[in-house]
C-alpha cells in the first residue's frame, strides 16, 4: 500500500535503495532486512486502468479471467496488503472475452457485478497460489470522498476545500461510499475463509467518513494546466478523494502494524 510505502522512506536515506518500474516501486532497507513494494493493479486484473499514468478514460474495461500478469509479483510476500474500490465507483464496466489486445467483444456489466466477477478471480488465485502458512494477508477497506459539502451542512457546491475541521455528526455517512460494495467484499473474505484462507479486512472506512479536512485539496500537484475557471473557484478542482497528507494515512498504519504484530494469518 502507498501509505506504508511512505513510512518506509522515513528511514535514513543512506541506508536504503530504491528500484522503479513502471507498475512497481520497490524500497529497502538492507539494515533492517525488509522491503516494501508498491504494485499498481488498481482493479485487481488486467484493465485499461493498468498504466500508472495514462488510464485517463470514460469507460473501464476488465479482463477478469487475467490476473496473472500482476499477480506474479504477490507470490513470495510475507505480508500481501489489497485495496480496490475508488476506481470501481462507476455505474458500468465492460467484461472483455479475449484479451485487452485482441478482443474486442463485450458484455456490459454494473459495477457491483464487475466488482464481485473479479474478488471471486482474485480469492480463487489467492487460494491456490499463496502459501498461507507463510503469508499474512489483509484488505484495506474503501475510504470516504467528501466532495459535496451539502452533506455535512454546507451551502451551494462547497467540497472540502479550506475544511478544517472533522465532521462531528455521529455515524455520519457520505454519498461516495458504497456499502452495498463493502457487503461484496465481505461476502467473498467469508467464503475465503470458509477455505481455510483468513484474510483480514482493516477496516478504515467509517473513521475517514469523518475526515472532510483531510484531503490535500487544492494543496498538490497536479498533472495538467489548471484552467481559468477552476483557479478562480478553487472548490471546483480541489482533490477530495485522496488523502496524501499526514494524519489519517498514519493511522492506517498503526492499525494495519498491530495486525501485523498480532501475527493474523
Amino acid at each position: 500500500m502507498q501509505y506504508l510505502w511512505w513510512a518506509v522512506q522515513e528511514i535514513d536515506q543512506n541506508r536504503r535503495q530504491k528500484e522503479t518500474g513502471e507498475k512497481l516501486l520497490m524500497l529497502a532497507c538492507e539494515e533492517y532486512n525488509v522491503s516494501v513494494d508498491f504494485y499498481w493493479a488498481p482493479l485487481l486484473v488486467e484493465s485499461n486502468a493498468d498504466h500508472p499514468s495514462k488510464h485517463k478514460t470514460n469507460e473501464r474495461i476488465v479482463d477478469v479471467e487475467s490476473i496473472e500478469k500482476h499477480a506474479k509479483n504477490w507470490i513470495n510476500a510475507d505480508v500481501l496488503v489489497f485495496n480496490s474500490y475508488l476506481w470501481w465507483t462507476r455505474r458500468a464496466f465492460k467484461i472483455l472475452h479475449g484479451s485487452l489486445e485482441n478482443s474486442k467483444q463485450y458484455n456490459v456489466v454494473d459495477s457491483h457485478q464487475a466488482y464481485d466477477m473479479v474478488l471471486k478471480k482474485w480469492a480463487k488465485w489467492l487460494h491456490g497460489y499463496v502459501n498461507h502458512t507463510r503469508t499474512q494477508t489483509y484488505f484495506m477497506s474503501m475510504t470516504a470522498t467528501h466532495q459535496s459539502g451539502k452533506e455535512w451542512g454546507m451551502n451551494g457546491d462547497e467540497s472540502c476545500w479550506n475544511e478544517t475541521m472533522p465532521v462531528t455528526k455521529d455515524g455520519f455517512w457520505e454519498s461516495g461510499s458504497d456499502s452495498k460494495m463493502m457487503r461484496i467484499l465481505e461476502s467473498r473474505l467469508n467464503k475465503l475463509k470458509e477455505k481455510g484462507v483468513n484474510v483480514q479486512l482493516v477496516n478504515i472506512t467509517q473513521l475517514t467518513q469523518y475526515r472532510k479536512d483531510a484531503h490535500p485539496s487544492i494543496h498538490r500537484l497536479y498533472n495538467y494546466p489548471l484552467t481559468a475557471t477552476q483557479l478562480n473557484n478553487p472548490s471546483s478542482y480541489a482533490d477530495c478523494t485522496h488523502w496524501c497528507v499526514p494524519g489519517v494515512p498514519d493511522v492506517w498504519n498503526e492499525l494495519l502494524l498491530a495486525y501485523i504484530l498480532r501475527g493474523d494469518k
